[in-house]
């Protein structure tokens, strides 16, 4: 995803080109502002209530929100014998929260090529009990500014086959482009045949898109997945399921489209 994961234009498996090269170390950091109020509570407290975070983006990894030391209170935590060391920021110290062991960390020597991280801190996401932008809760991860959906119809013919059988087939598929995955094709429900998706107990919440129920298809658990309710930015794709490629028991493919006459 966004500019360091997947095939983006900072991480090691970039597919792009540059028009010159980039003179710096192959591991990559890059912090910038995310202008929006963040507010995290751990307990019942407020522990953070910031609107000067940044985003630090490093190299195959997620971006992290770090915010500055004076929008902490730092009362409601308490020092942790637990460090850490990175070899592209330095020594990282940590905090309690309540009773979230280590929820908290920065870096007060950051190694010279990540000064810009002096005075910051990091805390874990999923250590703190709720967080809300601005005043809204959230219930994933803060969306990262750089990744997005975009949700096209087209008329790319899909083929769907478990174990040798096909399950789906459409010429009206929706095709879902998201930041640093491959494309994904959705088709409705209707164009699955009968009894060949079997409900799932699996759920998973994506930031992007919503909530995904699962369906396990000729003995692939898992193999397909839906949002019935996403969120609104991925609306598009409600009712519709997409499959997920497993060895050969569960393949989709999409007829190549004739190229366009470059002018």
């Amino acid at each position: 995803m966004s500019l360091t994961t997947g095939s983006a234009p900072f991480s090691a498996r970039s597919r792009g080109v540059f028009n010159s090269r980039i003179e710096g170390p192959a591991h990559l950091l890059y912090f910038e502002p995310y202008e929006r109020r963040m507010r995290a509570v751990v307990g019942g407290e407020t522990v953070i209530d910031t609107t000067g975070g940044m985003l630090l983006y490093e190299s195959n990894i997620p971006p992290v929100l770090y915010v500055p030391e004076e929008d902490v209170r730092h009362d409601l935590l308490t020092p942790s014998d637990h460090t850490t060391h990175c070899p592209f920021k330095g020594d990282a110290s940590y905090w309690n929260g309540g009773t979230a062991e280590n929820a908290i960390w920065s870096y007060p020597e950051p190694i010279e090529s990540a000064t810009f991280l002096r005075g910051y801190v990091a805390p874990y996401w999923h250590l703190m009990g709720a967080w809300f932008e601005e005043d809204e809760e959230l219930h994933t991860r803060f969306r990262d500014p750089y990744h997005r959906i975009d949700v096209r119809r087209s008329s790319a013919r899909v083929t769907v086959r478990a174990a040798g059988e096909v399950v789906a087939e459409t010429d009206t598929p929706l095709l879902l482009f998201e930041t640093g995955h491959r494309v994904r094709a959705y088709l409705r429900l209707e164009e699955v045949r009968e009894g060949a998706l079997v409900p799932s107990d699996k759920t998973t919440v994506c930031p992007y898109k919503g909530t995904a129920s699962y369906w396990s298809v000729a003995g692939v658990p898992d193999a397909a997945w839906s949002y019935r309710d996403p969120i609104p930015e991925a609306g598009a794709i409600e009712g519709s399921s997409a499959s997920r490629a497993t060895a050969s028991r569960w393949t989709s493919t999409a007829a190549t489209r004739p190229r366009r006459a470059r002018s």
